[in-house]
């Protein structure tokens, strides 16, 4: 199958108006748009993931991030490179909370912390898609396709 027709893939986001593609790390100095969008988190590789027995993560509210590595083998989706679907009000403000629990500190980004327990983290890949209608109808749609395709929620999607 051609990247063109894979679902979940970059291409795809590319072709229904995602950019940036930029890693985590370099989110602080990204053009990201200080609009209300959609959002999403990347793995462009098909390797078969390894997860870190501890979460670099920030201890937000003092709580560990850090989830059983039997718990990310489960929650595992074989085939997309989406990883993560969010939505936000504020794009730069959400994706500037996201990369400061990536580097460890205490903030409320929680829902995304299966993340950061992957071996590869650094390599992941954040793009963004600013929406004139309501951020959060256009993520429930796109997860319930999501969910639709591979049955589950993508990978760092879970309510743990």
């Amino acid at each position: 199958m051609s990247d063109h027709a894979r679902p979940w893939s970059r291409r795809a986001l590319e072709e229904g108006g995602f950019t940036g593609f930029v890693p985590v790390a370099d989110l602080a100095e990204a053009p990201v748009p200080a609009a209300a969008g959609v959002y999403a988190v990347l793995r462009a590789t098909e390797a078969a993931p390894r997860f870190a027995e501890q979460n670099p993560a920030g201890r937000f509210r003092k709580k560990d991030p850090t989830v059983d590595v039997a718990v990310l083998a489960k929650a595992w989706v074989d085939g997309p490179e989406v990883l993560y679907i969010g939505s936000a009000g504020d794009l730069r403000e959400r994706l500037a909370l996201l990369h400061r629990f990536a580097a460890g500190q205490p903030v409320g980004h929680w829902g995304g912390r299966f993340l950061w327990q992957l071996e590869d983290r650094d390599d992941l890949l954040v793009a963004w898609n600013p929406t004139h209608e309501d951020a959060e109808v256009v993520e429930a749609r796109m997860l319930a396709d999501f969910r639709e395709r591979y049955a589950a929620p993508p990978f760092a999607r879970q309510r743990r």
